[in-house]
């Protein structure tokens, strides 16, 4: 009966594909990346080992390990050293994803007011889900991180980050998985609008706070009308303050 092992490199032998020397590293990269978007491997699978791989692509083992150290670094696969160690395939958290959006706003021309936009679409879109399901586990999470907030704000300060949390709380309580990976992913853009808006307004964590506790009030209650109208002051006049400078 054939192993694990033999049965796993019979179902890979014939995914890999010869790349080309000039920039063989890149098109292993590529190529996997491609197998795991058509789900053909799926987190968790082992990839083969360092000298198969290297006669599939027909490059050098050097080659390969370089390749899967990119892999590494984004988040595709796990690196495991001994006798049941290798490569396999995981998928990337939504805190490394954020940091990509994070690049990929700084790199381009997307304005804060584009952002204040999208958070809008996003976060209000997703309050009728957060008003079914929420938990009383969700309520109370969510009421500690006020909780937090009226603390800091006691001692003079209230760090942003606090209502970046809070915000990727929120998306948690649909307990949709798609959803809250969206809010955390979100949640470094949500972090460098809302430090550039308190630069110019210091004071907006007190406003900011006491509409975070209105909002669990309302989601309690199960009152969606209330929480959508709390909400959307709330986003609105972040977006403002961005779009006019004020």
């Amino acid at each position: 009966m054939a192993t694990d092992d033999t049965a796993a490199r019979a179902t890979t032998h014939d995914m890999f594909n010869r790349v080309n020397p000039g920039r063989a590293s890149e098109l292993i990269v590529e190529q996997i990346r491609l197998l795991v978007r058509s789900g053909q491997l799926k987190p968790g699978d082992r990839l083969p080992a360092e000298r198969e791989l290297a006669e599939r692509f027909g490059v050098s083992r050097v080659t390969v390990r370089e390749a899967l150290r990119g892999l590494e670094a984004n988040g595709m696969v796990a690196i495991k050293v001994g006798a049941h160690g290798g490569a396999f395939v995981t998928a990337p958290t939504s805190a490394r994803v954020g940091e990509g959006i994070i690049d990929l706003l700084s790199l381009s021309e997307v304005t804060d007011t584009e952002i204040a936009e999208a958070r809008q679409v996003l976060e209000l879109g997703i309050i009728p889900l957060v008003c079914e399901r929420a938990t009383e586990q969700d309520i109370a999470d969510l009421l500690e991180i006020c909780d937090r907030g009226d603390e800091a704000l006691a001692k003079g300060t209230y760090p942003v980050a606090l209502s970046a949390e809070f915000h990727s709380r929120v998306g948690h309580a649909t307990h949709n998985a798609a959803i809250a990976m969206l809010t955390d992913s979100f949640s470094g853009p949500t972090l460098r609008l809302l430090q550039h808006v308190k630069n110019d307004h210091p004071e907006m964590g007190i406003r900011g706070n006491r509409e975070h506790r209105r909002f669990v009030t309302a989601i309690k209650n199960r009152d969606l009308d209330k929480a959508i109208t709390v909400m959307q002051t709330h986003l609105g006049r972040t977006a403002r303050r961005v779009s006019k400078g004020k």
